[in-house]
């Protein structure tokens, strides 16, 4: 058996998982609808497990989720369970960063209509396990394949121009900043792409087909 303490502001859904958690012989300690409550219902409870939406009140946007991140850093073995209505990509890489990335799932909240499915995930976190909802688990590889999207829209910016054929000072001259900027802004390019030094071949050329292969 595993005492739980959930955080969903959905009252409907929040008695709906309470009653799913207690069906396959689990305790839910605590049931909030609040990050603020999530945390002291923790603080009080010593869950073994805690399950939480990302979007909690009073902003509905990620406060389960910052919550359950401010909680992992300070118990890192704390088992956290996220359920999402979206993929967030950026929660999901968020959450895994905390700790040592063991301990903590990420599910959307289709997932929990297959019940055994959720059941197992749950306890698979519980046990220190790490689960990743499918979905997510393609769209961050889907992001991964793409080296431009480590760059930022300034750095996207001064490789495209590149791709023109525009020397440095033209590239400064369009984007109205130092040629020391740009070459800055291109030093950061080569790194995200992994362009190493070599005798061997040209890292511009190549950063630019990069982008060019796009």
């Amino acid at each position: 058996m595993l005492r739980i303490v959930l955080a969903e502001d959905s009252v409907l859904l929040r008695e709906g998982l309470i009653g799913l958690l207690e069906r396959f012989g689990h305790r839910v300690v605590a049931g909030v609808g609040s990050a603020g409550e999530l945390t002291g219902a923790v603080t009080e409870h010593r869950p073994d497990i805690v399950v939480t939406d990302v979007r909690m009140p009073p902003g509905f946007s990620d406060e389960g989720l910052r919550a359950a991140v401010a909680l992992r850093r300070t118990t890192p073995r704390l088992p956290v369970l996220v359920l999402s209505q979206y993929v967030q990509r950026s929660y999901a890489e968020e959450l895994l960063d905390t700790g040592d990335g063991t301990g903590v799932g990420y599910l959307l909240k289709e997932r929990v209509g297959k019940v055994e499915e959720f059941v197992d995930a749950l306890q698979r976190v519980a046990d220190g396990g790490t689960v990743v909802d499918p979905e997510v688990v393609r769209q961050l590889l889907r992001h991964r394949r793409d080296p431009l999207s480590r760059l930022t829209a300034r750095e996207q910016e001064v490789l495209a121009l590149m791709a023109e054929g525009r020397s440095n000072a033209s590239v400064a001259e369009a984007l109205t900043v130092s040629e020391g900027t740009v070459s800055k802004h291109f030093g950061s390019i080569l790194t995200k792409l992994d362009l190493t030094v070599t005798d061997a071949t040209n890292r511009r050329v190549l950063a630019v087909l990069t982008y060019l292969r796009k």
